[in-house]
């Protein structure tokens, strides 16, 4: 009997943690990963941290061909598909190769696309020299070799990836300015306290805000903005604007809303042969952007695979927690806190730079934002997770002031997540007696990053008794 045929189209974070599943669980079929860049599988959530000098290139590292080879799977790099022919059982690569399969996945993940700013695009079809995206290994190479001969910039886009890029270029010393059309940063994330929180936060740091405001042409003068004002630039950054890539999956014939529309397997509803995950997906007519849902999918996915009558073997939706990983700026957002419904508890302290809000029903937390002091995330982050219910005194008791300087944190117990992306606690942290160790088996801090600090605290420590600080 010929073992099962499973192609994998794309090679980020989704595919990858795929198939270090897959690996574990023992997978018994033959697996080819198509990945279209040239390198090795990347963390694309940690460029910004590249780009600031907090990261080295080579920390960016998933999995290095050796591994994929260490284990039998099929990695072919710098392998486009053309086409899905479904009838034939077939990916096309651009170069006209055929690669049968019994099942695909697409990993596909997500692309940008360009504002509608005249000027960005030159009378050849390419970007203006000063205009830079912000999504791929490629892209941040480029605009870090045009930091050098730069002295300002203006970032378009006041998102957690616009606010990480312009804290970057601060860093590296360019006079940095943000540009967001709506009328408060984070505004699908946050409130207009929040947005005005980070703003004030952001001017503390050096980097001018304009929100309420767009850009509409690129001059030699500068970016002109909607109300005449233009900013003089050498760089112009765009992270405003992404959509799930799902051109091969619409030329195949599979239906397709905003992402792939999938069922409780993470199969295409038009074809069962087919799984989609991460950014590509779209299950209960939602599509996510982070890294935590991807992995949880990739957990479900390697189990419908694997073993489809296990409890495990279904998709029910992921709860998101996203961070901003950026020096001098702390948030972290907990589900839809501004469409979320429920009670409100929240504590504001512009002048430090701190907001926090939690959303709780029925004594549950079901959403939350924390800026400025994350001291705490990793309590609420479990709490949320769990849908624990709270005493009525509870919640506000979660969002007490900061914690005095030198004043370590509540100890965590070893069911406590650390790491939500990875869904990694604290007893699995402990049992590690290295950094590098927890990293290559539990994948904490290869994520968001945000855990680091707390991973290094708790590695090594044999009690409950050891660990300190916050969780990310």
């Amino acid at each position: 009997m010929s073992l099962e045929r499973l192609v994998i189209v794309g090679n980020g974070m989704a595919a990858t943690r795929l198939v270090e599943e897959l690996v574990a669980a023992r997978y018994p079929g033959a697996i080819t990963v198509l990945g279209d860049e040239p390198g090795p599988a990347y963390n694309r959530i940690l460029l910004s941290a590249v780009l600031e000098g907090t990261h080295s290139l080579d920390a960016l590292v998933l999995r290095a061909p050796e591994w994929f080879a260490a284990h039998g799977v099929d990695l072919r790099l710098g392998a486009r598909v053309l086409e899905i022919d479904r009838e034939a059982g077939e990916a096309m690569l651009v170069d006209g190769t055929r690669i049968g399969f019994d099942r695909l996945v697409l990993a596909t993940g997500s692309i940008p696309t360009l504002p509608p700013i005249r000027g960005l695009v030159q009378m050849d079809g390419q970007l203006s020299a000063k205009v830079h995206a912000f999504r791929s290994l490629a892209d941040c190479l480029r605009l870090m070799g045009a930091v050098p001969s730069a002295e300002r910039a203006v970032v378009v886009g006041g998102g957690l990836l616009g606010l990480q890029v312009a804290r970057a270029l601060t860093v590296r010393g360019l006079l940095t300015e943000v540009v967001e059309g709506s009328e408060h940063l984070l505004s699908r994330q946050v409130d207009e306290q929040g947005g005005s929180v980070l703003r004030r936060s952001l001017r503390k740091l050096g980097t001018e805000v304009y929100t309420g405001v767009r850009a509409v042409r690129l001059t030699e003068d500068g970016l002109k903005l909607d109300n005449g004002h233009v900013l003089e630039t050498d760089l112009v950054v765009l992270t405003a604007g992404g959509r799930p890539s799902t051109a091969l999956a619409r030329a195949a014939g599979l239906f397709v809303r905003r992402g792939v529309v999938v069922d409780h397997q993470l199969a295409s509803i038009t074809d069962p042969r087919i799984h989609a995950l991460g950014d590509c997906a779209e299950f209960g007519s939602r599509t996510t952007g982070f890294v935590a849902p991807a992995w949880e999918q990739a957990g479900v996915l390697a189990q419908v695979l694997t073993a489809p009558q296990s409890p495990g073997a279904v998709y029910s939706g992921s709860r998101n927690v996203a961070r901003l990983r950026a020096t001098g700026l702390d948030v972290a957002v907990l589900g839809d806190p501004e469409q979320a419904e429920g009670e409100v508890v929240e504590v504001t302290n512009p002048i430090v730079g701190s907001h926090r809000k939690l959303v709780v029903r029925g004594g549950v937390v079901v959403a939350g934002t924390l800026i400025g002091d994350l001291s705490r995330v990793g309590l609420i982050t479990q709490l949320y997770e769990r849908g624990t219910v709270l005493g009525p005194a509870e919640p506000g008791e979660l969002l007490l002031a900061e914690r005095p300087a030198g004043e370590s944190g509540p100890l965590l117990p070893d069911d406590a997540e650390v790491c939500a992306c990875a869904g990694v606690s604290a007893g699995r942290l402990r049992a590690c007696s290295s950094v590098e160790e927890a990293r290559e088996t539990t994948r904490a801090t290869t994520g968001c990053g945000g855990c680091t600090s707390v991973v290094k605290q708790l590695v090594g420590c044999a009690t409950a008794g050891a660990a300190a600080g916050s969780a990310g």
